[in-house]
């Protein structure tokens, strides 16, 4: 960890302290949050572990959080924004924030890409405080420390970037049937590149390109929104 250069004393006492500022309180059990930072690619017990559970905590609050705040949304709407709020890109993101990436112990020569590094490792810090202050502390955590500080509920809400999820509920509600296929797959120095087309009722409406399966499926999903006019 970078923080830590100095003897075992100091560096508990400094990594306690580091902690207090982004818990507000100091660690009961401070061997569980040097585990939640630590990486599989260094000594010692992972985190993944933690993640596992993280992951599950975080969920279920997030999961309760959105069924108090939206009382009269459908069970689509509550799934699609609980994925944002937990997707890999927005922890990465919420970790980098408060400051967790500096505390991650990981083998940089090994670790070449972060990644997912960051938003793992923000789930298996979840992770630790659970253990070592129970659910209800957590879960006020999350949604008091986390939720409203790091993340715009309103935005999140109404700009809707999920296309594909878009396009599908417009062709359950119009009995049409919509499919994805990958048409092409080209091979580059450095990476692949993808292209997905969207197909109505077996028809040829839209292709998207990129070099991820998924987004190449949301890039045709776009274009087909666009195409058949369903949303401006």
């Amino acid at each position: 960890m970078r923080i830590f250069n100095k003897s075992k004393n100091d560096q508990d006492f400094l990594f306690s302290s580091t902690l207090k500022g982004i818990i507000g309180k100091r660690p009961k059990n401070l061997e569980l949050y040097k585990i939640s930072f630590r990486h599989t690619s260094v000594k010692g017990d992972s985190n993944e572990r933690l993640e596992y559970l993280g992951d599950a905590i975080l969920g279920s609050v997030v999961a309760e959080f959105l069924f108090k705040k939206f009382p009269f949304k459908d069970e689509g709407f509550l799934t699609e924004i609980r994925s944002r709020i937990v997707k890999r890109e927005s922890l990465n993101r919420i970790a980098m924030r408060m400051g967790i990436h500096n505390l991650i112990d990981y083998d940089k020569k090994s670790v070449s890409r972060t990644g997912s590094l960051y938003g793992n490792a923000l789930e298996a810090f979840i992770g630790a405080i659970y253990l070592d202050r129970g659910y209800e502390f957590t879960k006020k955590y999350i949604v008091g420390n986390m939720i409203y500080h790091y993340i715009d509920m309103d935005d999140l809400v109404n700009n809707n970037t999920n296309y594909k999820s878009t396009i599908l509920e417009w062709a359950q509600k119009q009995q049409k049937k919509i499919s994805f296929t990958i048409s092409q797959v080209d091979e580059g120095k450095n990476k692949k590149m993808f292209t997905a087309e969207l197909l109505l009722d077996n028809e040829l409406i839209a292709e998207g390109c990129n070099n991820n399966k998924k987004k190449a499926e949301q890039a045709a999903a776009k274009k087909a929104i666009t195409v058949l006019g369903i949303q401006d």
